[in-house]
């Protein structure tokens, strides 16, 4: 009996530590069990401030919410999918909130519309500008002013030449006239008679020099009159560009009077971008609209080399176009389009293509609201589309509309 006793407190104690030992380790695993819980918080990309203990979309912007662990590291009781860095998640409820669309990247082929705006002006080898060719002052001024049109011959202003050289050739004029007038008289054909049409024509030139239009010149040939005045005569039909003349102005010879502009022909500078000009050729027919003229009106493209435009960066391409009614006015800005023959290219719309001027980037739909950043290299731009020549493949769906929001979602998550 007294022997059993130790055999029988050594069993006791064995059973006591056994029990105590299975309380303190199902404690522990509890404890580690709900502190893995606690320490499991979701947050939203974009409001990392916000934080909740269950998943769900984030209140303030819609976003799905993601399990942050107490290391740093991300993702739900269930295994993630692997994803791109930066790719971001999108539900639908937010999708259709900020306009995301989604299309297809495809490969096209045949005419494109290149669309593009011009500034109307005139033929330079229409223009004719009025230049004083003796010094004077301006005695008289017609009711013309800059943008009216006017006849050929039209008289625009008159001025007095000091010069006694016009008073001069004016007596040679009508002294060679009155030779030729009793030549012809006398029904003789001389050698006089031919040096007196010699000396007329001889005289008529310089009168022109000093200013005098042939309508004045046919004028003072048949009244036989000494003018002190010269006319400024329209030497064609067109509209008046520019005018500088006043009643009493004094000037010297260069001095410009008046700048004449034939526009049943006009110039239309057109601006294209360098990686457009490829489709622009000698010779292409493009179409003109204004927002003031319903009919379009055709031009060609000039066989002049394009001028490139410091103050916009693109090259200045000449068009050359009839205008009958003078619908198009120096100045006007008009619509272009030019048609273009493709070969087939893979292209998506302009606006899926995010470019912060050092990359280029488009959004792919990798499922479940998911969007991948890829970067491309884009070619040329026609129209509304343009050409991507590496990253993206046929058939791939992308984010075409909306792609502002994706892309600053992106850039806050890609945030360490």
């Amino acid at each position: 009996m007294i022997r059993a006793i130790p055999i029988i407190a050594l069993a006791v104690s064995l059973a006591a530590s056994s029990f105590a030992g299975g309380t303190w380790w199902a404690h522990r695993s509890g404890a580690a069990h709900a502190s893995a819980h606690a320490e499991t918080v979701y947050t939203c990309p974009m409001h990392p401030d916000y934080r909740s203990d269950h998943p769900g979309d984030c209140p303030m912007c819609g976003m799905r919410l993601e399990a942050v662990r107490a290391d740093g590291t991300t993702g739900g009781d269930a295994a993630a999918p692997t994803l791109p860095h930066a790719a971001v998640q999108v539900s639908p409820e937010r999708q259709q909130a900020i306009g995301i669309r989604l299309g297809v990247v495809s490969r096209s082929a045949g005419t494109r519309l290149l669309r593009t705006t011009g500034r109307v002006a005139a033929d330079e080898n229409r223009t004719y500008p009025i230049v004083a060719a003796v010094s004077g002052w301006i005695r008289n001024v017609e009711s013309v002013a800059t943008g009216d049109v006017v006849k050929k011959d039209q008289v625009l202003a008159s001025f007095f030449a000091p010069d006694a050289q016009f008073e001069m050739a004016q007596q040679s004029y009508y002294t060679g006239l009155e030779m030729l007038y009793r030549e012809a008289g006398t029904q003789r054909q001389s050698h006089d008679s031919g040096r007196a049409v010699e000396l007329i024509e001889r005289v008529a030139d310089g009168l022109r020099n000093l200013g005098v239009s042939n309508s004045q010149i046919r004028e003072m040939a048949k009244r036989r009159e000494v003018v002190h005045d010269i006319r400024v005569a329209s030497p064609v039909d067109g509209v008046v560009l520019t005018r500088s003349v006043a009643s009493g102005l004094r000037f010297e010879r260069g001095f410009e009077f008046y700048r004449i502009a034939d526009l049943n022909r006009v110039w239309i500078l057109v601006d294209v971008y360098r990686d457009q000009l490829p489709f622009i050729r000698h010779g292409a027919s493009a179409r003109i609209t204004t927002a003031a003229e319903s009919r379009a009106l055709s031009a060609t493209v000039s066989p002049s080399e394009p001028m490139f435009d410091e103050a916009t960066l693109t090259l200045k391409v000449r068009l050359e176009a009839a205008n009958p009614r003078r619908a198009l006015k120096p100045g006007m800005f008009v619509d272009v389009e030019f048609r273009v023959d493709l070969p087939p290219t893979l292209v998506v719309p302009a606006d899926a293509v995010v470019d912060s001027g050092l990359r280029k980037t488009v959004f792919v739909d990798c499922g479940n609201g998911h969007f991948e950043p890829r970067l491309v290299e884009t070619g040329s731009r026609i129209g509304d589309d343009v050409e991507v020549t590496k990253g993206l493949e046929a058939g791939e769906r992308i984010v075409i509309s909306g792609t502002f929001f994706v892309d600053s979602e992106s850039r806050m998550k890609a945030k360490p």
